[in-house]
C-alpha cells in the first residue's frame, strides 16, 4: 500500500511501506487474519505478534516461503518451527515445464502424489497425529525419492547448477527440512496459499483506495481488512458482524472475546429478552 506521510525514526533510511499478511488459528481452530501496513517488514511484524502469545504455549509453526524476512528478526527467545511453501519450489518447475519437460514432469509429478495425500487425509477428516501418521506412511517414500533423484541430478552433472532448472532443485535441497516439517509435526500445513490467498484482499483493497494519507489511516485500513477477512474464513456476514459490534460498543469493551466472529452471535442470542 501507498501511505503518503510516513513518519520514520531517526536514523532509519527505509523507503519504502509493506504490507504482511499473517493467517493463523484460535485455540478451538478458528482461522484470524491479521494485516499491517507500514515501515516495517514482516520478520519485525511476526515478531511483534509472537511476543503477545502466551508464554506457556509450545512453539508454533510458522509457515512462510523460504525468503529470509520472515525469520529474521526471530532471535533465541523466539521459539517456533519453521515450515516452508511447498507450493513456492513446486512454482519454480511449473514455469520451467516447456523448457526442461521430462525433469520438471517428474518433480510435477511426486509433489502431486503428496498433494493427493494431503487431500484424503482431509477428506477423512483426520485428526493432526493421524494425519502425519498418513503422511509418513505415504508421502514419506516420495519426498524420500524425489529428494535422492535431485541429488543424483546435480551431483551427475546431468544438470547444469545455474541453469533455471539446477537452481530450483537447489532451492529444494537447502529448504528440505523446513518444506517437509509435515512429516515430522502434527498439523504443519504443506504451503502457504492460505496466507497467499488473504494478501490478495490487500492488494485489491489497493486497487480500490489507491493510498493512505497518514499511518493511522493505515492502521484502520488494517483493522477493517482483519475482521472482514476474518469473518470471511469463518463464514460469518461481516457486514452483519461489524453492525453488531458498534451496536454493543460497551459490552465489546468489557469482554472483547466474547465477540468474534465465531461466537458473538451467542452473545448476542445471551442478551436478547426472553
Amino acid at each position: 500500500m501507498k501511505v503518503l506521510e510516513v513518519t520514520r525514526p531517526e536514523g532509519n533510511t527505509r523507503t519504502g511501506v509493506f504490507t504482511t499478511g499473517v493467517v493463523s488459528a484460535s485455540p478451538q481452530g478458528n482461522p484470524i487474519a491479521l494485516f499491517f501496513t507500514g515501515p516495517n517488514h514482516s520478520g519485525e511484524n511476526i515478531l511483534e505478534v509472537l511476543r503477545q502469545r502466551a508464554s506457556e504455549l509450545a512453539p508454533p509453526v510458522l509457515m512462510c516461503d523460504g525468503s529470509s524476512w520472515p525469520t529474521s528478526k526471530l532471535g533465541p527467545g523466539t521459539e517456533v518451527m519453521l515450515a516452508n511453501c511447498l507450493a513456492h519450489g513446486r512454482r519454480k518447475f511449473v514455469e520451467l515445464l516447456g523448457d526442461f519437460p521430462e525433469e520438471c514432469r517428474f518433480v510435477l509429478e511426486a509433489l502431486g502424489r503428496v498433494y493427493f495425500f494431503d487431500e484424503q487425509a482431509r477428506q477423512a477428516g483426520l485428526a493432526p497425529r493421524e494425519r502425519l501418521k498418513f503422511h509418513q506412511e505415504h508421502s514419506d517414500k516420495e519426498m524420500k525419492s524425489l529428494r535422492q533423484w535431485i541429488k543424483e541430478q546435480l551431483d551427475e552433472k546431468r544438470v547444469e547448477p545455474n541453469s533455471g532448472l539446477g537452481k530450483a532443485m537447489k532451492y529444494l535441497q537447502t529448504h528440505w527440512a523446513a518444506l517437509t516439517l509435515f512429516l515430522r509435526q502434527p498439523g504443519a500445513p504443506l504451503d502457504n496459499n492460505i496466507c497467499e490467498r488473504a494478501l490478495k484482499k490487500a492488494v485489491l483493497h489497493r486497487k480500490n483506495g489507491l493510498y493512505y494519507r497518514t499511518m493511522n489511516g493505515a492502521d484502520v485500513g488494517d483493522l477493517f481488512m482483519t475482521l472482514i477477512h476474518t469473518c470471511e474464513l469463518n463464514h460469518v456476514g461481516a457486514f452483519g458482524y461489524l453492525t453488531e459490534l458498534q451496536r454493543h460498543a460497551v459490552e465489546l469493551r468489557t469482554e472483547p472475546a466474547a465477540w468474534m466472529p465465531w461466537n458473538y452471535q451467542e452473545r448476542l442470542a445471551k442478551l436478547a429478552p426472553d
